[in-house]
């Protein structure tokens, strides 16, 4: 079993370092609707079964674009970008984005999803497509903390915790092999 996994093309948050997050719900920009175009070309060559997108306007816009082989997409909020919280819609600080990307970071945001919970979100949805989608090839279009969290789920945790520099490019596809066992 295949899974591709995409980030979504580039929005004017992701340009101006701006949290979005969950409750940020904003489209591509120009630039991001051109990333999305250049990635369908490697999209329509893929053998792809399914995609599953994240049902926010950025993704579901992504979506759209790549999919010129008109593959059936569900939308699953278990894909949808990690909750910032009271970080939504500022300004990204270097100091905080260092511990908003840090697995073992204590400092508490009101209502932000750490990302031990992005973790159990995610992984707890790669499980279920795995038992559920065997032997089927699958799209993801998410977000770029569900993409780190997807990167985790095939690789050890750096010891420190610090996953900020595991941020795919907008548009960028990576290619994992999940195991049935």
């Amino acid at each position: 079993m295949k899974l591709y996994v995409i980030r979504h093309g580039e929005t004017k948050s992701n340009v101006l370092d701006i949290y979005n997050g969950s409750l940020l719900d904003e489209d591509i920009n120009h630039n991001g609707i051109n990333q999305a175009i250049e990635a369908s070309k490697i999209v329509k060559n893929l053998d792809i079964d399914l995609i599953i997108c994240s049902p926010l306007l950025r993704t579901r816009h992504t979506c759209d674009l790549i999919n010129s082989n008109h593959i059936n997409v569900i939308y699953d909020k278990r894909l949808e970008e990690r909750n910032c919280g009271s970080l939504t819609n500022t300004k990204i600080d270097n100091f905080y984005y260092t511990e908003y990307w840090n697995y073992y970071s204590k400092v508490r945001i009101d209502n932000l999803e750490t990302v031990p919970e992005l973790f159990k979100r995610v992984h707890s949805f790669l499980d279920e497509i795995k038992e559920k989608y065997k032997n089927k090839n699958i799209l993801l279009v998410t977000h770029g903390g569900v993409a780190r969290a997807i990167y985790f789920y095939f690789n050890e945790l750096p010891k420190d915790g610090q996953i900020a520099k595991y941020l795919p490019n907008n548009c960028e596809i990576k290619e994992y092999i999940l195991n049935l066992k």
